[in-house]
């Protein structure tokens, strides 16, 4: 099954960019390559079993497992050794990337208290855009009342452009609310 922002892309957003930025051929035309979804954990130093209730929770919202990531160096202030689980992330493509969007953008984000806008100084420089959640409970599958404790979460949308001028009319394109 198709997405609706995968077709809405198709028919309505690639001839907007090609008119603004003047492309000769469509495939130019910047694209949504995937999305990273990540949650760091640091509390699972002391408390493992947190580990299995944020997997789950973002499985559920992303529909996809995620893998659980390990310390690249052991950081002795924080009780860290090398190799312990400290998060867990899932990386979206194609359809699921798509539906995970739609839904971050028309259901999630509107259901943020005093939402004014996502900041749109989280382009890296190359195209790319990151922004962060505080709470998991925006999202319509997370029940409130099973969840032991709001965490956060990065949200790393990967896209082919080359700056981020063009990333930007890309997102605002897609329907990502960005601040004015």
């Amino acid at each position: 099954m198709a997405s609706r922002l995968k077709e809405y892309y198709a028919k309505s957003v690639v001839p907007a960019l090609i008119e603004k930025f003047k492309y000769k051929n469509p495939m130019q035309v910047p694209a949504i390559e995937k999305i990273v979804v990540n949650m760091g954990l640091g509390e699972a130093i002391q408390n493992p079993k947190v580990l299995e209730s944020a997997q789950n929770e973002m499985a559920l919202i992303t529909g996809q497992w995620p893998v659980l990531r390990k310390a690249r160096k052991s950081i002795a202030t924080f009780k860290l050794r090398e190799g312990m689980t400290i998060g867990c992330k899932v990386t979206l493509r194609r359809d699921t990337m798509y539906h995970f969007l739609d839904k971050l953008i028309n259901v999630a984000l509107p259901r943020v208290r005093d939402f004014r806008g996502i900041n749109p100084k989280g382009f890296d420089g190359r195209g790319n855009f990151s922004m962060g959640i505080k709470e998991q409970i925006i999202f319509p599958e997370i029940n409130y009342d099973t969840i032991e404790k709001i965490r956060g979460m990065n949200i790393t949308i990967v896209t082919s452009a080359k700056n981020d001028e063009e990333a930007r009319q890309l997102l605002e394109q897609m329907g990502v609310p960005f601040r004015k």
